[in-house]
């Protein structure tokens, strides 16, 4: 095979030959992005390549990766010629066979560009995926109205209102690639490329375009779009792109219809333009930086040694220690799991097993991958068990007392070098390594249930937490697929901690004439997936209350005494359905409140709205002020992170600190003073930074502890 001298067409683009057949080449670490000397250079090297005497062409990159997306540090400039239509177009109307070879992922542009291409050969780990809808975006080259016309609408409206990727399997069972190559290195893609480009010559294959087939548009009317609307209502309620994904999937049909595919691409342009820029994109493009962002810890080299969890070791089976054995077992990591009893452990495992049957029934994973994981998880009932565990995570009651006694048993038994974490949502870390002789290998680690569901992974660094033990627990949250953010002691840390200052409120406001079910829609028309009570409800009335030491002094307790405990029995803040779980406002409740209220001396009255979005949320800004302004979350960013990922604050306004900046931190401080004033209560005390950015006009969102 000859290999003439490579000609660069641009810094990151280079055309090269293997003996008749033009390799198109992109590098541009580290994930190949559509910067503007890419498509510069694509552009021109489909131009060198078509003038050549080479009878085939091959677009395959260096490095890690296909082309993983655009360029989003671009989105923010001025846009520069060449865009992206250009290139497409050379790659569409070439004279030339063109085959897309692909590896890591194709994404955004990358797809939309490898769907120009008139083949698509990838290595069996490759993924696709339009992802722009987590951006508040629809794609903006075509993906919406090409991709239909290769995989089908009902698998391109999956796509585009996810944003998630497929696999290879999957893109060849849909049509979106041709062939899956033999072997996952580079030489092995391009050696598998160059075969079906010789034989895309030699057996006369058509120069296939994208955009011309509409074969499989047909047949998918508006019961089809109805039906996939319903089904993804729930998901994405209060987001604008996923709507205008579908539209655009509506377009690529009717231009099918019409056989006037430009009629489509003017449609998908128009809605792009509609959502750049906007309120929502904007905030969710500051999210995806911020999650980036909360991977890196300044004082933390990247370098750090890291312990090698080769094992894990986890201390209570209950609902939240099998949840966290879960994430393990998913990744191929054994665990040992340890309760206290025999009885214990076996309904422990029990429940896990149901949850994996459940997803294998859901088809999320195969049958065999049930037993594959079972076998992962050892139980026992000997803490002795845990001597040979790289990581230990301890998952029982909140209890410090609990917590000290544990922590110094696990002191005499667990390795050295051994990472010992806890599972606490509140208490001190401090305090819980002060049981150990090694307090730098001890960190909390708080899962968010469920466990084996939340993405939120709150790491809690100690005063003697080591390095190691902060970049191993960071890594290893990432392994299982959660966000990790660290955070500093304090009670409740960055998420509980606001959340506490939002149940002030609301419990308050109950007390003065608001009810559980106003309350609730306020909150969830706000975007959250469920309001305070209907979340406390749903956790269960009784966590946390004694029965024995229960003295009617809340609501909750009245109600636990009444025999409510929310949804496990039917009977909370709200009456629930034995069958689907649908909630009813309680009347009964309702003057139950009033009564206690009552008794207490309150006066009741009308509250509004408006009061009650305010009394819910600004306490909890406030609170994350603090929380930044005392060095316990890094940064604003981190505060947003948090809740989006364990609390459900909606993504489409950024989380709490990026939302009060929008908002305007005076208009924000002005009412925490006034609530200050008539409310009284210290956390309505006003944040000594929040008064400083107000001030300054500065932003809670970008503020670095």
């Amino acid at each position: 095979m000859t290999i003439e001298e490579p000609n660069q067409i641009t810094e990151s683009v280079r055309v090269e030959r293997r003996d008749e057949v033009a390799l198109l080449i992109v590098n541009n670490p580290p994930v190949n992005a559509l910067s503007h000397h890419v498509r510069l250079g694509l552009l021109d090297g489909m131009a060198a390549a078509e003038a050549s005497d080479a009878t085939a062409i091959v677009l395959i990159c260096d490095g890690r990766t296909f082309i993983a997306g655009a360029d989003i540090t671009e989105f923010s400039q001025a846009p520069r010629k060449p865009g992206i239509g250009p290139p497409q177009a050379a790659m569409e109307n070439s004279t030339k066979p063109v085959i897309a070879a692909i590896h890591g992922t194709a994404l955004g542009g990358g797809l939309e560009v490898a769907l120009c291409a008139h083949y698509r050969v990838a290595t069996a780990s490759a993924q696709f995926g339009l992802p722009e809808v987590k951006l508040g975006l629809v794609p903006g080259a075509g993906g919406t109205q090409r991709l239909p016309r290769i995989t089908g609408p009902q698998r391109a409206l999956e796509m585009v209102t996810s944003g998630d990727p497929i696999g290879s399997a999957e893109a060849l069972e849909c049509g979106l690639i041709d062939e899956i190559v033999t072997g996952e290195t580079l030489a092995d893609l391009e050696a598998g490329a160059l075969a079906f480009a010789r034989r895309a010559v030699a057996e006369g294959l058509p120069l296939a375009k994208v955009r011309d087939r509409n074969e499989r548009l047909e047949g998918f009317g508006e019961e089809g779009f109805a039906a996939f609307r319903a089904s993804i209502a729930r998901r994405t309620r209060g987001f604008e792109a996923p709507e205008r994904n579908v539209q655009c999937i509506e377009a690529a049909v009717a231009s099918g219809a019409s056989g006037d595919f430009d009629e489509g691409m003017a449609f998908e342009q128009r809605q792009i333009g509609d959502l750049m820029g906007g309120s929502q994109a904007n905030a969710q493009q500051y999210y995806f930086f911020a999650e980036r962002a909360a991977q890196k810890v300044p004082d933390v080299p990247r370098d750090t040694p890291q312990v090698d969890i080769a094992r894990v070791g986890i201390l209570g089976a209950g609902t939240m220690g099998g949840g966290i054995a879960m994430n393990f077992a998913n990744i191929g990591i054994p665990v040992t799991l340890v309760e206290r009893d025999e009885a214990s452990l076996e309904r422990g495992l029990s429940v896990v097993r149901r949850n994996y049957e459940r997803t294998a029934a859901r088809g999320g994973i195969s049958s065999d991958d049930v037993q594959t994981r079972m076998d992962l998880l050892a139980g026992s009932t000997d803490m002795g068990d845990f001597a040979d565990c790289d990581l230990m995570i301890e998952a029982v009651f909140e209890n410090m007392a609990l917590k000290k006694d544990v922590f110094g048993q696990l002191d005499g038994i667990c390795k050295p070098g051994a990472v010992l974490a806890t599972n606490t949502s509140a208490l001190d870390v401090n305090e819980i390594a002060s049981a150990t002789s090694r307090p730098e290998a001890v960190i909390g680690m708080h899962f968010f249930s469920p466990a084996n569901v939340m993405r939120m992974l709150e790491v809690v660094r100690g005063d003697a937490t080591s390095h190691t033990a902060i970049a191993t627990a960071m890594s290893i949250g990432k392994r299982i697929g959660k966000t990790p953010v660290l955070c500093g002691v304090c009670y409740g840390f960055i998420g509980n901690r606001m959340l506490f200052m939002r149940g002030i409120e609301a419990e308050k406001m109950l007390l003065e004439g608001a009810t559980p079910a106003q309350i609730d829609k306020v909150v969830f028309d706000f975007g959250f997936p469920m309001g305070p009570f209907a979340m406390s409800d749903l956790a269960g009335l009784d966590v946390g209350w004694n029965e024995a030491t229960s003295s009617s002094s809340t609501v909750r307790e009245v109600l636990c005494e009444s025999g409510r405990r929310g949804q496990k029995n039917g009977r909370g803040y709200y009456t629930y359905d034995p069958d689907t779980r649908a909630s009813t406002p309680d009347p009964e409740v309702e003057q139950m409140i009033r009564d206690f209220a009552s008794e207490r001396g309150a006066v009741l009255r009308e509250v509004s709205d408006q009061e009650i979005l305010e009394r819910c949320l600004y306490p909890m800004v406030n609170e994350g002020a603090k929380i930044l302004d005392e060095g316990i979350a890094l940064r604003g960013s981190d505060v947003d992170v948090t809740w989006i990922n364990g609390y459900g604050w909606p993504m489409y306004t950024g989380g709490p600190m990026y939302w009060a900046d929008e908002v305007g931190l005076g208009e924000v401080l002005g009412r925490i003073r006034h609530y200050s004033d008539t409310l009284g209560g210290d956390h309505w005390t006003p944040s000594p930074l929040l008064e400083h950015l107000a001030s300054e006009g500065g932003s809670l969102a970008r503020h670095q502890s």
